[in-house]
């Protein structure tokens, strides 16, 4: 059982900045990779971001040069830093875990708001 618990949305002005944690506890001995999902109302969930054991990243187009997805270890968590916020960030963000079955577990969710 993995169990991750995210922090750090909210509101932020049109090119703000905003970091995103998920703390992970837990077996995460079989862990693949942890991501970053987001929905906004009405919306599909889509990838924002991943990161796997190794290091390797992968971001949607729509934030490849704006955010950053880091993985510490040493702390259990990872992070989303999010720069360069536009109106259409706005949704709900999810932390992801994968397993090496594929299995998922995610996050409760944050909401992030850009607004002015």
């Amino acid at each position: 059982q993995v169990q991750l618990v995210e922090s750090g949305g909210g509101l932020v002005q049109p090119g703000g900045s905003l970091r995103l944690s998920c703390a992970f506890s837990g077996n995460t001995f079989n862990l693949y990779a942890m991501g970053w999902y987001r929905q906004a109302p009405g919306k599909q969930r889509e990838l924002v971001a991943s990161i796997r054991s190794g290091g390797r990243t992968n971001y949607a187009d729509s934030v490849k040069g704006r955010f950053t997805i880091s993985r510490d270890n040493t702390k259990s968590t990872v992070y989303l830093q999010m720069n360069s916020l536009q109106p259409d960030d706005t949704a709900v963000y999810y932390c992801n875990a994968a397993e090496v079955t594929a299995y998922t577990y995610w996050g409760q969710g944050t909401q992030v708001t850009v607004s002015s």
